[in-house]
């Protein structure tokens, strides 16, 4: 498969899910916008601009490469739809070349899975990513943040939305890593085959 040339202004569209405002960063339930600030750092995105409810910036990976588009929406998590809908919608991207990224309690602290499609698994930002797309056909990396030894809503809420209880340097590589992730997801379409 050739990138560029397309009709298309992105190849990608790549989502960070998270929440607006300071107070919110630093917090497991932001990594999805850790991740996606990264990437614009790690692909010289350049300043990001006021978009679709969002924070969106685009070029390409490297000279060459896919052209990518990244949006942090400024909804809520739970409204990430108003924004992700709109942005795809007006660059035309494919629902399987749409990456949410997103914090994953049910996945141990550091383990960073991907996959197309599925169930929702109860949170809310991808609930809203399927009612702003219509589907739940598009790519997810899944951060696994870890979960409290409870299920009491409230004890959960706090625990992903307090201060990581883990070293700078291991959100750091679990950052690292979940931006690979991202990068081999759109890599591997762009093999032959």
């Amino acid at each position: 498969m050739r990138f560029g040339g397309g009709s298309a202004p992105v190849d990608w569209l790549v989502v960070g899910l998270g929440n607006p405002g300071a107070k919110y960063d630093g917090t497991p339930h932001n990594v999805g916008f850790q991740v996606a600030q990264a990437l614009v750092a790690r692909w010289d995105l350049g300043g990001q601009k006021k978009k679709w409810a969002g924070l969106y910036a685009d070029g390409r990976t490297m000279p060459g490469g896919p052209r990518v588009g990244v949006l942090l929406p400024q909804t809520y998590m739970n409204e990430s739809g108003r924004a992700a809908g709109p942005a795809r919608g007006a660059l035309k991207v494919p629902l399987d070349r749409v990456v949410a990224i997103h914090d994953e309690i049910d996945l141990k602290f550091g383990d960073v899975r991907t996959r197309l499609g599925g169930g929702l698994a109860g949170h809310n930002g991808l609930k809203s990513l399927k009612a702003g797309f219509a589907s739940s056909d598009f790519q997810r990396v899944r951060i696994g943040v870890g979960r409290p030894d409870s299920t009491d809503p409230e004890i959960v809420a706090a625990y992903v939305l307090g201060a990581w209880r883990q070293s700078t340097p291991e959100v750091e590589a679990l950052v690292d890593e979940a931006c690979a992730a991202v990068e081999q997801i759109i890599e591997h379409a762009a093999e032959p085959g």
